[in-house]
């Protein structure tokens, strides 16, 4: 029966992140996660909308007023 364990194996040290298996004697297969971040695709706005936006009031100011 297998099992999955989450551990980070640094400097030769397992540092379990989860429960540890209740072993003495294991045979393992190791993933090698990259340290990289994952690439994060910008959002863009669709063209449909472009010089749709307007400016409501001052830049400085609130909109409403300070009863509302």
């Amino acid at each position: 029966m297998l099992q999955s364990y989450e551990a980070i194996i640094e400097n030769g040290q397992i540092q379990w992140l989860t429960d540890a298996p209740k072993v003495s004697k294991a045979r393992v297969i190791v993933t090698i996660l990259s340290d990289s971040e994952p690439n994060v695709l910008r959002r863009t706005p669709s063209a449909a909308i472009a010089g749709k936006g307007r400016t409501l009031g001052d830049l400085v100011t609130s909109v409403l007023e300070e009863e509302d």
